[in-house]
């Protein structure tokens, strides 16, 4: 359980560290030019904003953080998890930055190819893989990690059946325990992914389907996520390292050449500030696991909320405000469409709102303890309650930060409501922001034709 009283509710809060802090002022004037533009308005009164340069910051110091402690030549390949923000353009930029694709179903592949990712920057973890997204995948020469043995049997059927460059893996789950979000604790007892390495005979079977199989040549593991602490997923890391190096010892030779340590690097979300960063993981991995990084295994890694959570922010204008039992309430386009997670499980999920005039600019004035609602036709559709900021007025815009990542790429379609507009922005070089469109807004027509508007009489045929 997190308390909103501890939540920073201004529009700062990250004094002491200048690239947070730039990244605030790029924030508070990206929301006024939003207004300004036009981009944010009463007829369109709900945006998702994207910082072009923090992302690229981010990538930058992913790449530097790894550059520091691993030996000089070694293979590395930091793969972005494309579930946390699925966006064509956004994969675009990163693959620009030096980052890779991992993706997990078929259209996450489509997307990161769109994108113009090459196939030996894409890893494809995806836990029910078909036949055909096997194939495909094997064709093109992107790696492929098996979840389970069945998986493996079929693989096996497609590497007989035809030639493959793809680099070949399993992933294994070293069953720590779980963090504070059950449901994203990945490496638990009973965890649906990978093989449960302490399962009685998992690890001698493990080190057979590797002795039977030379062209397996990669373990997989991802123990993180949003409330798993870096100890446990250095943990996670240290136990597959070491079944790496069993495996080959007992094969007589280094047959395991690469380990995927996956991502799950923790955001925080109640405040600005950027923490924990990669150069922090990054030496805790190389003090918990040092042969990892001495140059005889390939690394891969695949971040994906940490790239791109405090890089986004959603906007939505104040339609209405009223008072209920005392408290006041503000009625905004922003809610579980867009912030499914944080509606339904507010107690995992809370997010900072802060308050902006009807101009775009940081409010200010005293604060005062109010609800933040959304536009859905439930109760529960509420961004925050009791949240302590200046007071929101009708025409005002009420922004949730941190929401770059598994926020309005994410769109719930509840009582149909449109997908907003996706914006990154930038700094012009003479002053001001510029705006590129990275999602249009979702139009009425597309909504019916997505809710079946092209087979009206269907069912009276019948």
């Amino acid at each position: 359980m997190v308390d909103m009283k501890d939540f920073g509710t201004g529009h700062t809060g990250a004094e002491g560290h200048p690239e947070d802090a730039e990244r605030v002022a790029r924030r508070d004037e990206a929301v006024r030019a939003a207004v300004e533009q036009g981009l944010l308005g009463p007829d369109a009164p709900i945006v998702g904003l994207l910082d072009v340069a923090g992302i690229r910051d981010s990538a930058a110091a992913l790449r530097a953080a790894f550059d520091a402690v691993i030996a000089p030549g070694t293979p590395v390949l930091h793969a972005f998890a494309v579930k946390a923000t699925p966006l064509v353009p956004v994969l675009s930029l990163l693959r620009a930055a030096g980052i890779g694709a991992e993706v997990a179903s078929a259209g996450e592949l489509a997307l990161a190819r769109a994108a113009g990712v090459a196939p030996e920057h894409i890893v494809l973890d995806a836990p029910a893989k078909t036949p055909a997204e096997l194939r495909e995948a094997l064709e093109l020469g992107i790696a492929v990690n098996a979840d389970n043995p069945q998986e493996l049997a079929r693989i096996d059927g497609l590497v007989r059946a035809a030639k493959t460059s793809s680099p070949l893996g399993i992933r294994v789950n070293p069953q720590l325990g779980a963090g504070a979000i059950e449901a994203l604790s990945t490496a638990t007892a009973t965890s649906k992914f990978g093989v449960a390495l302490r399962d009685e005979g998992a690890r001698e079977w493990l080190v057979r389907a590797c002795t039977e199989r030379p062209w397996l040549t990669r373990l997989h593991a991802h123990s993180g996520s949003q409330g798993i602490p870096l100890s446990l997923m250095a943990q996670g890391v240290a136990e597959t390292y070491a079944l790496a190096e069993e495996i080959n010892r007992r094969i007589g030779r280094r047959q395991i050449d690469t380990i995927d340590i996956g991502g799950g690097l923790p955001v925080n979300f109640s405040s600005d500030v950027t923490t924990p960063t990669y150069a922090q993981y990054a030496r805790l991995l190389a003090e918990a696991v040092p042969g990892l990084f001495d140059g005889r295994y390939g690394l891969v890694t695949e971040f994906g909320r940490s790239l791109l959570a405090k890089h986004g922010t959603v906007v939505a204008r104040v339609e209405y405000t009223k008072r209920a039992g005392g408290r006041a309430v503000a009625v905004t386009h922003a809610g579980v469409q867009v912030a499914t997670r944080t509606v339904y499980a507010p107690a995992s999920w809370p997010l900072r709102i802060l308050a902006y005039d009807a101009k775009g600019r940081p409010k200010e004035g005293p604060e005062v303890v109010q609800d933040v609602a959304g536009p859905a036709c439930f109760a529960g559709d509420l961004l925050a309650t009791g949240q302590a900021l200046p007071l929101l007025e009708q025409g005002d815009h009420a922004a949730a930060p941190d929401t770059g990542a598994y926020y309005f790429a994410h769109h719930y379609a509840y009582n149909s409501l449109t997908r907003p507009g996706v914006y990154g922005y930038a700094p012009r070089v003479d002053g001001g922001i510029r705006f590129a469109v990275v999602r249009e807004p979702q139009t009425l027509e597309e909504v019916v034709a997505e809710s079946g508007g092209g087979h009206t009489g269907a069912l009276t045929a019948l």
